[in-house]
């Protein structure tokens, strides 16, 4: 019997290059391992059992590179992929590494900076789209400042409107079907960076020419950084249309961006945001955007790819548990106290519903008064993650059952 927690192409699992590629450095230490070829890092990402492969422009191809060279990478690049079943969902601009981007790209003081940051980023948009990418995202990594004094921030927001609305029509021109996801995050490597959260660009969105082509890309990390709850910039995200990609990784609040294996910091987290996914109907990719400790050689950069599929696997599996649990479904049932009248009534607004709602009574001490099985709620699901619903659940069920009697 084949193993449930062996990744499929169906679970649409995927990684940056940037990611198993990672040598280790950080701003304190120099790298620890060798930089993973990305022809290496198709083949270790196929044995570890992903389906896609996602990469800034210059993952694959390197900045100075000549149009010969450029063809040739490509060529080796796709050709990898294709050797190895892999695809390619998704593309991104490294609109931050390069010190001609130190103040940002599209948000910079200097004009010709601009110019430059959206002649790269059409380039990659042709890179991402002749491998096949169906989201591109962007990231503002430098989009931000030290000192705010120097920039208008409303400027800034122009200009960044201004770039996407002049991509999009790119991307109609040449006849490109892509879809746009903004990748939002509080700081680093700027002090301060513009649209901090997933819900700055939700609002952002709607100002644009072509709002129908951009969506988000949340970022477990970047939402915890801020200390917001991830399960519900998503849930709004979804509940707006505008989740077009998300990425998958795990952070302690309050830290450096950590870009942990996910699911290793925050379980119960991960466990939501996974329930969310799949039971949502969301399609898109379940990108990995998180690195290996810096202890890791080779095979420990493997050993981590592998760790987060099988985690999402592993709380893909406590979901199907969860609805499956009859006591935790017991007790959503009575926690849902619907009341099909009341929810007809409040739906939606007419003049009749209004002057029928302003009618009624309302027994404001009992309903206060009403406990809501919370605590035991928390409990249920704490040990249905913990694996041991499975031993406890109907003794204590019971118990309590009788003792309601």
């Amino acid at each position: 019997m084949a193993d449930p927690l062996t990744p499929k192409p169906t679970d649409r699992f995927s990684f940056g290059l940037w990611t198993v590629g990672n040598p280790g450095r950080d701003p304190f230490g120099e790298p620890v391992r060798p930089r993973l070829d990305p022809l290496e890092a198709v083949e270790m990402l196929a044995e570890a059992g992903a389906w896609g492969v996602n990469l800034h422009d210059n993952d694959l191809v390197p900045i100075d590179a000549t149009a010969r060279e450029r063809d040739r990478i490509v060529k080796d690049f796709r050709q990898a992929c294709r050797d190895h079943g892999l695809v390619v969902p998704m593309a991104t601009t490294n609109l931050f590494t390069d010190p001609i981007f130190k103040d940002g790209a599209f948000t910079s003081n200097d004009g010709r900076v601009r110019a430059y940051a959206l002649q790269k980023t059409m380039r990659a948009i042709d890179l991402g789209v002749e491998l096949g990418a169906k989201v591109y995202v962007f990231w503002g990594g430098r989009e931000g400042t030290e000192v705010d004094a120097s920039k208008d921030a409303r400027d800034a927001c122009r200009r960044f409107r201004e770039a996407i609305d002049y991509l999009c029509a790119y991307c109609i021109d040449q006849g490109y079907s892509l879809r746009f996801a903004l990748e939002a995050k509080p700081n680093e490597p700027r002090a301060d960076i513009f649209f901090p959260t997933t819900g700055h660009y939700l609002a952002f969105i709607t100002t644009l020419a072509h709002p129908e082509m951009v969506g988000v890309n949340p970022e477990v990390a970047h939402e915890h950084m801020a200390g917001l709850n991830m399960h519900h910039a998503v849930a709004q995200a979804i509940d707006m249309g505008k989740l077009f990609h998300i990425d998958l990784n795990d952070q302690v609040p309050g830290r450096y961006d950590q870009d942990l294996r996910f699911g290793s910091a925050n379980p119960k987290a991960a466990f939501f945001l996974v329930r969310l996914l799949e039971e949502s109907g969301y399609e898109g990719p379940r990108h990995f955007d998180a690195h290996a400790y810096r202890t890791e050689d080779r095979d420990g950069v493997a050993e981590f790819a592998r760790g987060c599929m099988r985690t999402y696997l592993i709380l893909k599996e406590k979901a199907r548990e969860m609805r499956e649990d009859s006591e935790i479904q017991d007790l959503l049932a009575r926690i849902h106290r619907h009341q099909r009248d009341l929810e007809d009534l409040t739906r939606q607004y007419t003049k009749d519903r209004a002057r029928k709602l302003g009618e009624m009574s309302f027994d404001r001490k009992g309903l206060a008064e009403a406990g809501l099985e919370y605590e035991r709620l928390d409990q249920c699901v704490t040990e249905l993650l913990l694996g041991v619903r499975s031993k406890s659940s109907k003794a204590s069920a019971s118990g309590r059952a009788r003792g309601r009697r």
